[in-house]
Formats: structure tokens, C-alpha cells, sequence
């Protein structure tokens, strides 16, 4: 994880002792070689060309330059950065203290029984925190929100679980990137590139934490944006 995530910030300064999670490996809600039936190629083909939303681009880590662009098409914001493991929420086996310097107990969305969620089993997105660069709740992305993560020919659909800095992108939960086949170790993990996040514009996924909904959500609005966007 690049830097210390906002969702303290984001949710007060009343932090609850969390429930651990349940046990990350194995998770039958993330499978090994992406889900759904919606192709990658056919997805990426549509997000091509990139017409700015933002008003400048994003840096993908502290100290590189600001290169990344989020994008808009019919019905999707998208961009195309690296990832970043965020293992931030309850900790468990593989997300806590010990494995990650900078985990934090806290997300900025939580479940609907108050707790937060849990990067070891739900993939989720981190979206920058609104700034002049660009206000993700302008343009009807939120917490739940759903989103497809593209990695070479996976496809992995996720919803927007926390909140990162305000000038940095391309950051997803340890489930995520463990779907996808990018290495999800919260110290070294991640990938430096290729990854295409696409976000449902006015999605929302409740419960946050179900992901089953989120699944059948994705495939019918990435059918959708195939065949309208």
C-alpha cells in the first residue's frame, strides 16, 4: 500500500474495534481466473479513447508524475493506472498491522451491520478523495458503486469500498488483485501497470458487501455499455 489511506478521515474520529475477518484463503466468492461471462478485449476495445473528466491527470505513487487521466464515456468514468494493495478494514490472517505498516481499521464505506469491510474477501476500489482535479460524486460514483477491474484477460468486478489520497490512483483491495492474478501481498504486491478500471455511473450495490449482486450488477452493465456506450 502506497500511503496511509483517507478513511479515517472520511468516516470521523470514532474508531471501533473491528471483528476480524474471515479467513482469506480459500475464498469461493473470489475466483482464480476472473468471473463472468463479459470478454476483457470486448470491454477494453470500448475504452480505447479517453475524453478528460478530470482537469489534470493523477500520479499512480508518491513522487512520479502526474500522468493518469480519469476518463468518460456513456454511462462509465474509467482509468488506466497500476494497483496498489489496499488491505485497510477488519484485519485478518493476511491484512493487519504485522503484514502491512500502513493498515488501517478503517475503510471509508462499511457494511450495512456497522462494521468495516474486509479486504481479505471483497473486492472493492479506491477512488481518489474529491479535489479541483475531480469529484467522483460529480460524476454519480460512490460508496458501492460498481466497478470493473480489467487485468490482460480477466475480468474482475469490484464496487468502491474506500477512499485514497486526493492526488494519487490505482489502488484495490488485497481481494481484488488476488482474483485478478496480480501479486496481493499488501508489502510488495501489486502491478505497476496495465490495470482498467471502469465505473458504473449511478451503480450502487446494497448490501456494499455483497458481491454476488455486485457480479450481477457488473455483467448487466457491462452488457449494457457494449451494447450503447
Amino acid at each position: 500500500m502506497r500511503v496511509r489511506s483517507l478513511a479515517l478521515a472520511a468516516v470521523g474520529v470514532t474508531v471501533l474495534v473491528p471483528a476480524m475477518c474471515a479467513a482469506a484463503d480459500p475464498d469461493p466468492t473470489v475466483p482464480a481466473a476472473g468471473e463472468g461471462t463479459v470478454r476483457a478485449a470486448d470491454l477494453l476495445a470500448k475504452v480505447r479513447d479517453c475524453v478528460p473528466v478530470s482537469k489534470g491527470r493523477y500520479r499512480t505513487d508518491e513522487g512520479t508524475r502526474a500522468e493518469i487521466p480519469v476518463c468518460g464515456a456513456r454511462g462509465v468514468v474509467f482509468w488506466k493506472a497500476d494497483m496498489d494493495i489496499d488491505c485497510d478494514g477488519r484485519p485478518g490472517a493476511v491484512c493487519n498491522r504485522r503484514a502491512d505498516p500502513l493498515f488501517s481499521a478503517a475503510t471509508a464505506y462499511r457494511q450495512t451491520d456497522g462494521r468495516y469491510l474486509c479486504a481479505e474477501t471483497l473486492p472493492y476500489v479506491v477512488v481518489p478523495g474529491p479535489s479541483r482535479l475531480w469529484n467522483h460524486r460529480d460524476q454519480g460514483i460512490g460508496g458501492g458503486s460498481v466497478v470493473a477491474v480489467i487485468y490482460r484477460d480477466r475480468v474482475q468486478y469490484a464496487v468502491v469500498g474506500d477512499i485514497g489520497p486526493r492526488h494519487i490512483i490505482g489502488e484495490a483491495s488485497y481481494a481484488t488483485a488476488k482474483a485478478l492474478g496480480i501479486p496481493a501481498d499488501p508489502r510488495h504486491g501489486g502491478t505497476a501497470s496495465g490495470v482498467t478500471y471502469i465505473a458504473f455511473r449511478d451503480s450502487r450495490v446494497e448490501p456494499i458487501e455483497d458481491h454476488a449482486a455486485a457480479l450481477a450488477e457488473g455483467e448487466r452493465l457491462a452488457k449494457v455499455f457494449l451494447r450503447d456506450g
